[in-house]
């Protein structure tokens, strides 16, 4: 058993969404997330897909994205994107799941998940203060997704031996390369791993990776990645 993580999928099986437009990389992506993931991924492996799963508008129109992950090997958990605009209530994305038997994935929301001596959580994030164009409301959303993120963190905590490894789709450090709150209460927790996506193209230069005050951050955007999962534990 190992733990994998790539986001930022932007499955688009019911709706017309070129992604080309993001560079020559996306050429095929579809094909190509399946083909590395067959290539890396087991059964018994657990995959953590940190949003912009599916350009869907609604939950129904994602159905044969869903169907396309179900039919990935390993076990899925997914967590929210802002491109994922088919996200609904914790209750209402489990009956989806259970009403189209799509048994290998689960959805992290102020909760985690415990795999053997790992430990799963993680939040969407938004952007930063810092940023240029955050405002009063997007202080209220980012204030929001701190609280989210602390849930998600004292929903199982860490103990000796244990590695904690943190999701996010929005880095968790500005445009300018400055550390959020998110990365102070990250540190707070003992969190070993935080991965982040959002970032595409030209963005990756903004990417903040490495081993910062004892975290090791990483980039899994599937495009930095070649569409190939990275493992994580």
């Amino acid at each position: 058993m190992a733990v994998f993580a790539i986001s930022d999928l932007h499955l688009a099986l019911s709706v017309d969404k070129p992604m080309d437009i993001f560079g020559n990389r996306w050429a095929g992506y579809m094909q190509r997330i399946k083909d590395m993931w067959d290539m890396k991924i087991s059964e018994d492996d657990y995959v953590i897909i940190p949003g912009d799963i599916s350009w869907a508008t609604y939950l129904e129109q994602a159905f044969e994205d869903f169907t396309f992950i179900e039919g990935l090997k390993g076990k899925k958990i997914i967590s929210k994107g802002n491109h994922d605009y088919w996200w609904t209530t914790i209750s209402k994305l489990n009956k989806f799941l259970k009403d189209n038997n799509f048994l290998s994935i689960s959805f992290m929301q102020n909760n985690s998940f415990k795999v053997e001596d790992c430990i799963l959580c993680g939040t969407r994030g938004w952007k930063l203060p810092g940023d240029e164009d955050f405002d009063s409301e997007d202080k209220k959303i980012y204030l929001r997704e701190l609280q989210r993120l602390e849930l998600s963190l004292k929903s199982s905590p860490k103990e000796p031996g244990n590695r904690l490894i943190a999701a996010m789709h929005y880095p968790p450090f500005n445009s300018k390369g400055e550390p959020s709150q998110f990365v102070e209460l990250m540190q707070s927790y003992n969190v070993d791993i935080c991965i982040y996506g959002h970032l595409h193209g030209e963005g990756f230069k903004n990417a903040v990776t490495g081993i910062i005050n004892n975290i090791d951050f990483r980039l899994v955007s599937a495009d930095y990645l070649f569409f190939e999962p990275v493992r994580l534990a």
